[in-house]
């Protein structure tokens, strides 16, 4: 039996330097992230799928399917295959420690906004409404906002059904309080308690473009994102989701980012976290 995939490697089909500049660049315009040369093995391992479900032998001709009038849907399961990045519960726990000490000292504050950028698939999102849940119970007024780029990480983090594996991180107290535990034919999972999700919001959005339409917020969490810029973008990115932080809010990076040579009206009161003058 003969198959169209004639030049492989590994069972896959090799991502030549054309196509590979041609999503490159393509990312990039859309919404800002550098592919670097290293990530050649990425592109090919996340979209050597596709070609065999499209029964394409060429990258070059994924891409232009892709990139046809009629292949829009196939643009977005693109965009989704090269922008969802891991996560896991509780990353980054001092950043939470922080959290719950803000909140716990503005208890009286009547309401919070708090919004992650790049929410994945959610395990950030729930994360922050577990803390806030902590210190204000589930009646009082607070949204945590979720946004990505991926509609795919977006709908997995809406549902708020993970593999039980993936709650390493989460206390037992937490567990208990926030998680459903699945049984039956869902055994095996887990499930973030519906009065927990009704406190989280998510929409798909390109940190590229104007965020105005998500509305103020008191803290920002933006996270293993801006790595993946180049300075201009970076920059661009950043004076976005700045705009959306109101004066006296708190703008949180990675501990493996760093806001140099960048412009902005941030003071940095410990690692990774900044307060909007």
């Amino acid at each position: 039996m003969t198959t169209r995939f004639n030049h492989v490697v590994d069972g896959s089909p090799v991502l030549k330097d054309g196509d590979f500049r041609r999503i490159q660049k393509f990312l990039y315009d859309l919404s800002g992230i550098h592919l670097a040369e290293a990530k050649r093995s990425l592109i090919t391992s996340r979209l050597s799928g596709r070609l065999r479900e499209l029964s394409l032998s060429s990258f070059r001709e994924y891409f232009d399917v892709a990139m046809s009038p009629e292949g829009s849907s196939e643009g977005t399961l693109m965009v989704n295959a090269l922008t969802t990045n891991e996560t896991y519960f509780f990353r980054e726990p001092e950043h939470f420690k922080f959290l719950q000490k803000l909140l716990t000292e503005n208890k009286s504050k009547a309401s919070w906004r708090i919004w992650s950028g790049a929410s994945s698939s959610g395990e950030e999102i729930y994360t922050i409404a577990m803390v806030m849940a902590d210190v204000f119970g589930l009646k009082r007024d607070w949204i945590v906002k979720g946004t990505d780029l991926s509609t795919k990480v977006l709908k997995m983090a809406a549902q708020g059904h993970y593999p039980l594996e993936r709650n390493e991180g989460i206390a037992i107290e937490r567990l208990k309080k926030y998680c459903l535990k699945g049984v039956s034919d869902q055994q095996g999972t887990f499930l973030i308690d519906p009065n927990l999700r009704q406190h989280c919001e998510f929409s798909q959005q390109n940190l590229m473009e104007s965020c105005d339409r998500l509305g103020m917020f008191d803290v920002v969490f933006l996270r293993n994102v801006m790595i993946y810029f180049d300075g201009e973008s970076k920059q661009r990115v950043l004076n976005n989701t700045l705009r959306q932080l109101k004066s006296g809010g708190y703008f949180l990076i990675s501990h493996t980012e760093s806001l140099m040579n960048t412009q902005h009206t941030l003071t940095q009161i410990s690692p990774s976290i900044y307060r909007k003058d």
